[in-house]
C-alpha cells in the first residue's frame, strides 16, 4: 500500500467499521456481574499530566483515551474507526479534511461536544503560552500555520482548523499527510471544554473539576498511588460499555506488581520483570502475553557544546554503539521476544523496510574489534586518556539491569568507566531536557503507524531531540519525505545518517510483555501501537 492510498483506505475502513467497537461478548462468554466489571492495571511511573495538550508519555495517553474521545479511535487491528467523528472527507489535493462530528456526543456535564471544542483545543496545543512539549506534533501533520504559531510568528487563531457549523470541523494542511487521520487518535488532538479550562486554569484536570467526553470520567486521583475512573453516563455509547470502573495503580516495583496480580488485586501488569517471561509463560500459558509493540529502546548521547568532550567525537560514539551486545540484553536479561535494534524505526512499522547499516551486518566479535580501534584512534580507553561516562535512567528494575550490562560491556571492551544515575520520572525527564546527562535512557513509541513518527524526533527543532542532534542534511531529508510520492528512500537515508553520526544508541525493538488475567476480554493483542479502550473490554465470569 502506498502512502497516497492510505487516506482513501482509512475512509473506506471508517465506512465499513461503523460502531463495531462495542464490548460485545463472544460466543460462549458469560459476563461477570456488574460489581465485578472492574479493570485494574499498574504503571511504573507516576502520571505526569491528564491535560491532553501537555501529554507526552504513553501512560498518560492511555488514561486520556479513557477520559476523552478524539475524532477517530483505533480498532483491535490498529485501523482508524469512527469516534467523535462519524466520517470524514478528503479533498482531491489531500489538503482539506472535513470531519463530520457525532451529533449525540456530549461532555460529562451533559453539554454537547461541538467543532468549536476541537478548534479551541488544537489552538491551545500550538499556543506558545501553553508550553506543550508536543506542540510540534500538529506541524508534523502539516496543519496550516502550526509551525509558525509554535515559533511565535503568527497568532494561534491562524491555525488551519475551523468550525463551519457545530458538527463540522474543517482542517487545512500545508502539504498532504496521508497519515494525518491516524494522528487524530493521539491525546494531543482530543477536544477539551473551553469553559472548564478557563474557569479552573491548571487545576481543570483535578477530580471534581474535570469535564471529559470519553467513556469514563475521573473519579479519584491519589498522587504516587492511583487514578480511578468510572463510567460516564453521558457518553454517547454508554449503553454498550460494560467495564464499570478502571483503576490505574502506580506500582514501581515490577516484582511487587506480579505479586499483586497473583493476589487478584490487578488484572494487568505493566511489564514482566526482566528475564522472567519464559518461566511465567510456561507456568501461566495465555495469561503471560508477548505482542509486538511499536516502540524502540535507545540511549540519547548528549551532543551539546558543553557536554562531555569525548562524546562530541563521532569515533567515541560509534565505539560505544558497537560495544553494546544487544543479543545479551534481549536474550539473557529481557527474554521476552524483543529484537536487537541498530536503527531507530521499529521493524514492524507499516510500509517500512529496514535499511542496511554497517553495525547490523557485523558479528559481535567484529563490532568489539572495531570499537576498540575507534576508541584508540580517539585517544581514550586502554593505553589512552581515562574516560568516565554516566548513564542516566528512570527508576525501573529492567532499566537498571540494562544499564549495568551496558556499563560492563563498555568496561570490558573499551576500558572505560561508567557510573549509573537512577532518577524518578519527572526529575529524569527534566534532566534529559536540560542536558544534564552524558548517556540518557530513552524510548519512543509510535504516535501513528508510519516511519516519520520515529524519524522526526531527531530533527533539529523536535522537542523530543534530547541529544540535540543538529544536522541540516537530516532535516532536509525529512522535509523531502513529507512531499515525496514514495518517502521510503528518504527515510532510509535518514536512518543511515543516524547510524553514521550516532546521536543515539539504539538497543532493542520492544515486544510488549505483561500478565493479563484470563477473565479479561477485549485487549487489542494485534494492535501494534497497543492503543486500548476499556469501553471495548469486559470481564467474564470465572469458571
Amino acid at each position: 500500500m502506498t502512502l497516497r492510498m492510505l487516506g482513501a483506505a482509512s475512509l473506506i475502513a471508517l465506512a465499513a467499521a461503523g460502531s463495531l467497537q462495542a464490548a460485545t461478548p463472544a460466543a460462549g462468554d458469560t459476563l461477570a456481574p456488574p460489581d465485578q466489571q472492574t479493570f485494574s492495571y499498574n504503571v511504573i511511573d507516576e502520571f505526569v499530566t491528564l491535560d491532553p495538550a501537555l501529554i507526552e508519555v504513553v501512560d498518560d495517553n492511555d488514561v486520556a483515551r479513557q477520559l476523552f474521545e478524539g475524532l477517530l479511535n483505533q480498532d483491535p487491528l490498529g485501523n482508524v474507526v469512527p469516534a467523535g467523528a462519524t466520517s470524514y472527507d478528503v479533498s482531491e489535493d489531500g489538503l482539506t479534511y472535513t470531519f463530520h462530528l457525532r451529533p449525540e456526543s456530549k461532555w460529562s456535564n451533559g453539554e454537547p461536544v461541538t467543532a468549536e471544542d476541537y478548534v479551541f483545543a488544537w489552538r491551545r496545543v500550538v499556543d506558545p503560552a501553553t508550553a506543550s512539549n508536543y506542540a510540534w506534533f500538529m506541524g508534523l501533520g502539516g496543519v496550516a500555520n502550526a509551525d509558525k504559531i509554535v515559533a511565535g510568528e503568527v497568532a494561534p487563531d491562524q491555525l488551519g482548523v475551523a468550525a463551519t457549523d457545530p458538527q463540522t470541523l474543517v482542517v487545512t494542511l500545508e502539504r498532504p499527510a496521508p497519515f494525518f487521520p491516524q494522528m487524530t487518535a493521539n491525546a494531543n488532538l482530543f477536544p477539551v471544554p473551553q469553559k472548564v479550562v478557563e474557569q479552573f486554569g491548571t487545576e481543570w484536570t483535578q477530580p471534581g473539576n474535570m469535564v471529559s467526553n470519553g467513556a469514563y470520567t475521573l473519579s479519584e486521583r491519589v498522587p504516587q498511588e492511583r487514578i480511578t475512573m468510572v463510567r460516564n453516563p453521558n457518553y454517547w455509547d454508554n449503553a454498550n460499555t460494560v467495564i464499570e470502573t478502571i483503576n490505574a495503580y502506580v506500582i514501581k516495583d515490577e516484582q511487587q506488581a506480579v505479586t499483586r496480580w497473583r493476589d487478584g488485586e490487578i488484572d494487568k501488569t505493566a511489564v514482566v520483570p526482566a528475564g522472567q517471561f519464559p518461566t511465567l509463560k510456561e507456568e501461566l500459558g495465555d495469561e503471560a502475553v508477548a505482542v509486538p509493540n511499536l516502540c524502540t529502546y535507545y540511549y540519547h548521547v548528549n551532543l551539546r557544546e558543553d557536554a562531555n568532550p569525548a562524546l562530541l567525537d563521532p569515533k567515541v560514539r560509534e565505539a560505544l554503539n558497537l560495544a553494546i551486545d544487544r543479543d545479551v540484553i534481549i536474550n539473557a536479561i529481557l527474554a521476552g521476544g524483543q529484537k536487537p535494534a541498530y536503527t531507530l524505526t521499529h521493524w514492524a512499522t507499516a510500509g517500512w523496510e529496514v535499511p542496511e547499516v554497517p553495525a547490523a551486518a557485523m558479528t559481535q566479535e567484529e563490532r568489539n574489534a572495531r570499537a576498540k580501534e575507534l576508541m584508540a584512534e580517539a585517544g581514550y580507553g586502554e593505553g589512552g586518556e581515562p574516560l568516565t561516562l554516566e548513564i542516566l535512567f528512570n527508576t525501573s528494575e529492567s532499566h537498571q539491569q540494562i544499564a549495568i550490562a551496558v556499563s560492563q560491556m563498555w568496561k570490558q571492551t573499551l576500558g572505560i568507566d561508567t557510573t549509573l544515575a537512577n532518577q524518578e520520572w519527572q526529575t529524569f525527564l527534566d534532566a534529559r531536557k536540560e542536558g544534564a546527562f552524558d548517556i540518557g535512557r530513552a524510548a519512543w513509541c509510535a504516535d501513528y503507524n508510519e516511519a516519520s513518527t520515529f524519524l522526526d524526533i531527531m530533527t533539529s527543532d523536535s522537542d523530543a531531540n534530547d541529544s540535540q542532534y543538529l544536522n541540516p542534511e537530516y532535516d532536509a531529508l525529512l522535509e523531502t519525505a513529507l512531499t515525496a510520492e514514495d518517502p521510503l528512500p528518504s527515510y532510509q537515508q535518514a536512518e543511515q545518517m543516524i547510524a553514521r553520526d550516532v546521536p543515539i544508541l539504539p538497543v532493542y525493538f520492544y515486544s510488549s510483555n505483561f500478565l493479563l488475567d484470563g477473565t479479561v476480554r477485549g485487549w487489542p493483542m494485534e494492535n501494534a501501537q497497543q492503543y486500548w479502550y476499556a469501553k471495548d473490554m469486559y470481564q467474564v465470569a470465572e469458571q
